[in-house]
């Protein structure tokens, strides 16, 4: 069980340190248009290295899947995000115990701190930081700097699959934020996946323009149903630093690091405690 957790621990990291950059081109069959867009904390260039526009919000995500039979499934999330004017963020998620299990509903917290050049994943029950240092990256293209997808070169349909229509949606303001919106279409043609129909897939992302992070994003797929995820309670004054700091009295066990280029290269001595 301890060896999942940290397995799990190691997961959540590599998350963090690929999400503290601006995206990439989505996956094939995942990311904007596959399962992947049911979105979770860490989705969608969230956290990009932004310095000098510091806040503090609450991010919502509702699911809401229907099935064939009529039944609906509805599964909300909650995450405290934080970000102070250097650019480090602090992202605080509690992950709710299983309906009908014994389990208690467990919290973690994750910090991504360009500053130092590492990020960690604290385990608050166990008082324990799980650290891994980061390597830089080339800087990134406009496109991902403003946190729109980039086009993959096959859809969640394959090689057939046509390229995804976005149309701009103009200036709007978005739970108090200025915003610029953009609808991005994907369909998937008939047969490409076994499907009888045609299958569109519509994806809205609202960026602010201050903060330069998404405030809203919409998905609907037939496939998986529909997921809004927005940012709420939104603060744009500086976090305190203790937030971005690892508490005193955890253990931190350093982990291999990520490259530039994606790859782990293991330390010298293997993982460390201090």
């Amino acid at each position: 069980m301890k060896q999942l957790c940290k397995i799990g621990c190691l997961t959540g990291l590599a998350a963090l340190t690929m999400m503290a950059q601006p995206p990439g081109p989505p996956p094939h069959g995942g990311g904007w248009f596959g399962p992947g867009s049911r979105m979770m904390p860490f989705d969608s260039g969230m956290f990009a290295t932004i310095p000098g526009a510091p806040y503090s919000a609450v991010q919502t995500t509702e699911m809401v899947q229907k099935l064939a039979d009529g039944n609906t499934i509805v599964e909300r999330q909650q995450t405290n995000l934080f970000r102070d004017a250097q650019g480090r963020v602090r992202i605080e998620h509690t992950m709710p115990a299983r309906p009908g299990s014994n389990e208690q509903a467990r919290k973690t917290v994750s910090i991504f701190d360009p500053v130092a050049g590492a990020t960690y994943m604290l385990q608050p029950t166990e008082m324990t930081a799980h650290k891994m240092t980061m390597h830089s990256r080339p800087p990134a293209d406009s496109a991902a700097q403003s946190g729109r997808p980039q086009r993959s070169h096959h859809g969640p349909g394959g090689g057939n699959t046509p390229p995804a229509q976005t149309e701009n949606l103009g200036l709007q303001t978005i739970n108090g934020l200025a915003a610029t919106g953009t609808r991005t279409t994907q369909t998937i043609p008939a047969g490409a996946i076994g499907n009888t129909q045609a299958i569109q897939i519509v994806r809205e992302v609202w960026i602010s323009q201050d903060l330069k992070i998404p405030v809203m994003i919409k998905t609907t797929d037939p496939r998986f149903g529909n997921t809004v995820m927005q940012l709420t309670n939104v603060q744009t004054t500086n976090p305190d630093p203790t937030l971005f700091q690892v508490p005193a009295g955890y253990t931190v066990q350093s982990f291999p690091s990520r490259q530039s280029g994606g790859h782990m290269r293991p330390p010298a001595n293997g993982a460390t405690t201090r």
